[in-house]
């Protein structure tokens, strides 16, 4: 299948809006099986915590893509995929007791590839003047970084 060829940075924009609503999507999800391969109570409120800020995440996308006037979609994100896939397979292969801190490491790993996404297309956004959403990207992303801290300070706790 040939897939469309991006050759405006609006259409490069576009994009990849639509692979961020995928990458939230799956982040959705993973944090459901992390929450349910913790074995701490702690760590599986902290999920359950950022799982509802990813559904405030996934609104601000669709918030962005209504002022932007486009049709909400998605777009593949192999990125996440496989950081899904190596969490399950290392989940599979430790033992009950390394869960916490499987659930953990690939949660932080997670957490840097949303930002490292959220801080280019805030780059981007602002580049093509589209304010708003910009600032929609920006609350996600000071999530992202704040979830980021309470996993590296919760993996810290653990290995301590």
């Amino acid at each position: 299948m040939v897939q469309q060829k991006l050759s405006t940075p609006d259409e490069l924009f576009h994009f990849q809006l639509r692979s961020a609503t995928t990458m939230e999507k799956h982040s959705l999800e993973a944090l459901g099986e992390l929450r349910a391969a913790a074995k701490d109570a702690k760590i599986k409120k902290l999920f359950r915590h950022h799982s509802d800020e990813t559904r405030e995440q996934i609104e601000n996308l669709s918030k962005a893509f209504a002022l932007l006037e486009w049709k909400e979609s998605s777009a593949p994100h192999p990125a996440t995929t496989g950081i899904s896939k190596q969490a399950a397979s290392l989940l599979e292969r430790t033992a009950g007791k390394l869960h916490n801190q499987v659930a953990l490491t690939s949660a932080l790993g997670n957490e840097h590839f949303e930002i490292s996404a959220y801080q280019a297309m805030i780059l981007q956004a602002r580049s093509l003047d589209l304010g708003e959403v910009a600032e929609l990207l920006t609350a996600n992303l000071d999530q992202e970084t704040h979830t980021s801290e309470e996993l590296y300070s919760t993996l810290e706790e653990l290995l301590a």
